[in-house]
């Protein structure tokens, strides 16, 4: 069973929160000054405010304000003008090669990157950059530095430099030096720093900060070091260390520690490389480049608001690591940035392929409140690594199992219900309370049984997108069996209020199961088929991380939590009624009898307890704050082995079902001694001798 949906409190109640903690703002509205990455106000004016009437999904783009190149396009959402994309720029191939007095350095042509090459839509002639480095700075990347440096991290400046660094490093020819780390280095940390976050939100290519990543941590690849360990870079945002391994090697570990500013105290990480992983190496000596990057993870986030496929932020730091090819596996430890008893944390590793965060790379195996500890798969297209907020969900093994036991042991149980059901059932549904009672265990049986198959199913397919139409299928019966099981519950407590309050007038048996049947499925297939009918045309029915209602974009789950709850709360309340209803003592009664309330009253609630739902109940407290693992434990265990309570307490313990039972035993049992006894009989055997 995957970890995602390892507990079906989730099914109740999965309020997911996206969690950001370190997104610094700049907003930049109409007559305010553009700001550097420092927060220091530079010169120049943008407009804001498009003209003309402001239509939903309608757009328009501005001019940049002087002195920058491009435009800034904006979108029309809830009758407002809001910033969509930015292309302004003051950075060009020709600014980086200025002296100090003004005049180009570089003398071939191209002296400027297009503003199509920020919109991605062509490739960058990477000849006019090599070519400028090359005869300005051969040595290292210090020329362009400066220009850089005290550019402002407009996203169209954000974009140029991305697409700077990675022409820098597609046209490397031969190893790089420290010196040249270190000016590549100070150039990407100049758009990582925190005030620049948010400005990746309006860069049009959506994959940049990936672009960026990948371009580090090809440039890193290439570095020789030198000295047997050392810290090649110590930026405030991107900080790298290396060190020269073989098979000989004892187990090696690098320790970061980096803030998100100069004020924040620092976030710790670690990377290990295991013994097993190093005799792997042959006797020559190899390294090891390992990157840090405490903003990334808030970047890359920032830069996918919009990819559904990245719905959650980064706790901790960014990991790179470049190995030699040998080896595959290596343990990280990361310090969480916030640090609440709640916030659940799950490893993943960057795939630069699919561009997106890769569950499968990581194993989790330890999760406390401060800290995470991490097995990943290093390969070529997954070098970077993290961790994931996920603040409603528990990770844990105890879990798993209590849930796989759990659900194999209630399906069996349920199936032996309705056996059990099937066979004595002429002989208890005699009364027309009988016969009743005993519809509502079938249907709750039958409704229980089918939600647990469905949710197996469901656990396989993890909403793929080839798997899109049978995971909003999956997910529809999965919901409409699950409300099945609730409305079923909820015709079962009205039948007993029926039972308690109405003495004289009695409905007719086929009125009852009309209303039961009404109740038990016609209720739920409305608000299924509702929910469906109002939040699939928006692709908005199912989350993308597993086939069940989605809850960050339509809220669709509501329609699963809330009918639950209601019906959990007005079980609760009959439960109460039929414990009230119970005490009855007669006047002068002995200590005995009421012992023996109290055992009937015990003996009531814990029918009523399963068979209404209250377990359900329960999952409220897995959604507080700081709420102990125990709770979700006892959730776990009372709704995974649901359906044996039903066979227990609906069925085995109702003494007519043991009666019938006993008698269709007995009569088995009968029947079987009558067809020996005439098969042994004399004028049996003298027939078998005349034949």
């Amino acid at each position: 069973m995957k970890s995602q949906a390892t507990m079906i409190c989730c099914l109740l109640l999965f309020l997911a929160t996206e969690c950001s903690y370190y997104k610094s703002k700049i907003h930049i509205k109409d007559g305010d000054k553009l700001q550097s990455s420092e927060g220091k106000p530079k010169t120049g004016r943008i407009q804001e405010k498009c003209q003309g009437p402001c239509i939903t999904s309608s757009s328009c783009s501005q001019p940049c304000a002087k002195h920058f190149s491009g435009e800034i396009g904006f979108t029309c959402n809830k009758k407002k003008w809001q910033k969509s994309t930015e292309t302004c720029t003051s950075l060009s191939v020709e600014t980086l090669f200025k002296d100090a007095n003004g005049s180009s350095r570089l003398s071939i042509a191209a002296p400027s990157i297009p503003l199509h090459i920020l919109d991605f839509r062509a490739p960058e002639p990477i000849n006019s950059v090599a070519q400028g480095i090359r005869k300005n700075c051969p040595f290292d990347y210090a020329c362009i530095i400066g220009i850089v440096k005290s550019s402002e991290a407009t996203s169209g400046n954000i974009a140029f430099i991305v697409e700077l660094l990675k022409n820098i490093t597609a046209d490397l020819s031969d190893n790089v030096t420290r010196e040249k780390m270190k000016s590549y280095s100070e150039v990407a940390n100049h758009i990582l720093n925190t005030a620049a976050i948010s400005n990746w939100t309006f860069i049009p290519n959506k994959n940049a900060s990936s672009d960026l990543l990948q371009s580090v941590n090809l440039f890193a690849g290439k570095l020789h070091i030198h000295n047997e360990s050392e810290n090649i870079v110590d930026e405030l945002f991107i900080q790298m260390k290396g060190f020269h391994i073989n098979h000989n090697t004892s187990e090696k570990s690098l320790n970061f520690a980096m803030s998100m500013n100069n004020t924040t105290e620092g976030i710790l990480g670690v990377i290990e490389i295991p013994r097993q992983e190093l005799w792997k190496l042959l006797p020559n000596t190899s390294q090891a480049i390992s990157i840090a990057f405490p903003t990334l993870g808030a970047i890359l986030k920032e830069a996918h608001l919009q990819n559904l496929s990245f719905p959650r932020a980064s706790n901790g730091l960014v990991l790179s690591v470049v190995l030699p090819e040998r080896l595959k596996q290596i343990l990280l430890t990361f310090e969480k940035i916030n640090k609440s008893r709640n916030a659940r944390a799950q490893c993943v590793g960057w795939h630069s392929g699919k561009r997106r965060w890769d569950e499968k790379a990581c194993e989790t195996t330890l999760d406390i409140r401060n800290k995470v500890k991490c097995r990943c798969n290093y390969t070529r297209v997954v070098m970077s690594f993290s961790i994931l907020m996920s603040p409603k969900s528990i990770f844990n093994k105890v879990l798993d199992y209590i849930t796989c036991i759990g659900l194999s042991i209630s399906i069996l149980s349920l199936i032996l219900c309705l056996l059990i059901e099937a066979t004595v059932w002429s002989q208890v549904v005699v009364a027309e309370v009988s016969y009743m009672r005993h519809v509502c265990i079938v249907n709750i049986a039958i409704s229980l049984l089918a939600a647990n198959v469905w949710f197996i199913v469901a656990s396989n397919f993890n909403g793929k997108a080839q798997d899109y139409n049978w995971c909003v299928a999956v997910t529809f019966f999965s919901h409409f069996f699950y409300l099945s099981l609730f409305f079923w519950m909820l015709f079962k407590a009205l039948l007993i209020i029926y039972g308690i309050l109405v003495v004289f007038h009695r409905m007719m048996k086929s009125h009852l199961m009309a209303i039961g049947f009404a109740i038990g499925y016609g209720c739920p297939l409305i608000i299924a088929a509702t929910t469906v009918a109002v939040t699939e045309p928006g692709k908005g029915y199912v989350r993308t991380e597993a086939c069940w209602l989605n809850w960050d974009n339509t809220k669709a789950v509501l329609a699963f939590a809330i009918p639950a709850l209601v019906i959990v709360a007005v079980n609760l309340i009959v439960v109460l009624v039929v414990a009230v209803n119970t005490q009855k003592p007669s006047i002068g009664s002995s200590k005995c009898q009421e012992v023996a309330i109290i055992r009937r009253i015990s003996k009531n609630v814990a029918i009523l307890t399963p068979l209404l739902g209250l377990t359900w109940g329960f999952g409220i407290a897995t959604l507080i704050e700081g709420t102990s693992l125990m709770f979700h434990i006892i959730f776990a265990l009372l709704n995974a082995f649901q359906g044996f309570f039903i066979l227990l307490f609906g069925t085995i313990m109702d003494h007519k079902i043991r009666a019938a039972l006993r008698m269709r035993m007995t009569s088995l049992k009968g029947k079987s001694r009558a067809a020996e006894n005439a098969s042994l009989s004399p004028s049996n055997g003298s027939n078998l001798m005349n034949r």
